[in-house]
Order: structure tokens, then C-alpha cells, then sequence
């Protein structure tokens, strides 16, 4: 699994930041490519060249030059090239950088309007003449030199909202925007039960659902009257119990599934909890 943008490497990608964090990578694909990316960012996705395939639990997007993906925060996608010309520039989000954005140009925005739709991971867009410009102006910034260089890019920031808001029909990247100037919360239990079998740590969780890690917990508390790691380890050893009642998978392929990377310690955990040994049910 890829996580992005932390897993970003020289090795891979060449990238650009503003000040510390990745503001924009270029990937030129090794053929075939398939594998599962997490989204630590909010993260536009502009297809140069090649096509490519995203699927979630909800949605398969194919993708081709010209094409635009908004992903948003804290979602997975698989992701899989489709021939070997794939070629992509990949921007990502800093909500620090977003909520600037959005208090300058607060006449963007309508708040009687503004309710993001979260159902979805993708937004597709379509490119125009001027998005294409926009997007080679940026490619002579990997070679720049220039002290300004941090200067620039923030101004290519904002240059790259404003086409997009002017590309999005739906005005649905609008209204994610203006959530997140306004700081609203994920809500917790649509957050859990959607992420509680994915590798996340508390942190990660945390930053996902809007908050500190310390409100984070507070609030968990006071929703679910437990912490959230009692609460993980219960609903991933429930989610074990029902497997083994009514799939064909093995003890050992259980325990990774639900995110134990030793299946003794799996073993152990669900009989405390059920007072026997996890074992197939008849």
C-alpha cells in the first residue's frame, strides 16, 4: 500500500514542496502498476498521458488524458494502469494552504449552499485549454533554482483552485472547500465503521475525523462510552467471529484480514473475549 504524500520517494517521483509540505509530484509509471494508495492528503490527480483505472467500495473511475480526480482525505483506492504510457502530475491539498484560499476569495462561496457531498472519493473533471496551459507552466519549477521558488508555488496554488472551481459544473468542490474553512468534524461513527479494518493508527483516525487527537478522544468517549482502541479491538474481533461463521477463510487469513500480524496474539485476544479459541463454525 502507498501512502501519499508521506511515502513519496526521489526514487519515484520527482516533486515539488512549499516550504515543508509536497505540493506537487510527477510520476512516469513503470508498466504494469497496480497497488492500493492512501490518501493522507487531498489530492487532485491530472492525467498526462496513458490511461488508468481507481476503484473504491462505491465507485470505478477510468481515466485518460485530460481527465482530473479530486480524491478527497482518508479514502483508499486501488489503483491499476491500464498501458505503459502512463504519465500523471499529482497535487496535494495542505488545509492550512485550502482555508487561505477560500478566505480570500470568500466570494466564491455561498454558505446557504455549501454542503459537501462525502458519499463519493472522486470527483472526475474535464480539462479545458486554459488547465492545460496552467499545467505546463508548472513543470519549469522542478528544474527552478530560483529563492522565490516558495513564493511561486503558493501563487500556483491558488492559480490551480481557480481553475478548478471554474472547471467544476457541480460546484461540489465548492462546497468541500467551504467545509473545511469552516472546520466542520467528521462525524465518528460513519468515520469507524468505515476505516476500524484499515492499518490506521489513533493519529491518523484523529486527523481523518477533523480533530486533535486529545478531542479526538473526548469526543469518542463521549459518543461510544469507551476509547477508541477498546472499541477497535472489539469490533475487529466481532468482525473475526463473523467471518469464521460464515466464510470459507482459514484462522491465519482471518487474523491478517482484521489486522494482527500475529495470529497467536489473535488468537489469544478472541478467547478472551469469547472464552474459546476462534475456529471454523459447523
Amino acid at each position: 500500500m502507498l501512502r501519499v504524500p508521506s511515502d513519496i520517494s526521489s526514487q519515484e517521483f520527482e516533486s515539488l514542496k512549499i516550504q515543508d509540505m509536497t505540493f506537487v509530484a510527477y510520476r512516469n509509471e513503470v508498466y504494469p502498476s497496480k497497488y492500493d494508495v492512501f490518501f493522507e492528503e487531498h489530492a487532485v490527480i491530472v492525467v498526462l498521458e496513458g490511461e488508468k483505472k481507481f476503484t473504491s467500495p462505491t465507485q470505478e473511475v477510468h481515466v485518460e488524458k485530460g481527465d482530473i480526480l479530486f480524491v478527497q482525505r482518508g479514502f483508499y483506492l486501488m489503483s491499476e494502469s491500464i498501458n505503459e504510457s502512463y504519465k500523471s502530475l499529482v497535487f496535494f491539498f495542505d488545509e492550512k494552504l485550502l482555508k487561505e484560499f477560500v478566505s480570500l476569495h470568500p466570494e466564491l462561496f455561498n454558505p446557504s449552499k455549501a454542503t459537501a457531498v462525502l458519499e463519493n472519493p472522486i470527483l472526475l473533471l474535464k480539462s479545458d485549454e486554459n488547465f492545460e496551459k496552467f499545467i505546463q507552466s508548472v513543470f519549469p519549477y522542478f528544474r527552478s533554482r530560483t529563492e522565490l521558488k516558495n513564493h511561486f508555488l503558493r501563487l500556483k496554488f491558488q492559480e490551480l483552485l481557480l481553475h478548478l472551481l471554474e472547471l467544476d459544473n457541480s460546484k461540489q468542490l465548492r462546497a468541500i472547500l467551504y467545509s473545511l474553512y469552516k472546520g466542520e468534524k467528521a462525524d465518528l461513527s460513519f468515520l469507524m465503521n468505515s476505516y476500524y479494518l484499515k492499518p490506521l493508527t489513533l493519529n491518523e483516525l484523529a486527523r481523518l475525523s477533523g480533530r486533535s487527537l486529545s478531542a479526538f478522544k473526548r469526543d469518542f468517549h463521549d459518543e461510544f462510552k469507551t476509547s477508541p482502541a477498546l472499541w477497535l479491538k472489539n469490533k475487529r474481533i466481532d468482525y473475526a467471529d463473523f467471518l469464521l461463521r460464515n466464510s470459507t477463510k482459514n484462522v491465519s487469513e482471518i487474523s491478517t484480514e482484521i489486522g494482527y500480524e500475529s495470529v497467536s496474539h489473535f488468537i489469544k485476544t478472541y478467547k478472551e473475549k469469547y472464552g474459546r479459541t476462534p475456529k471454523k463454525q459447523g
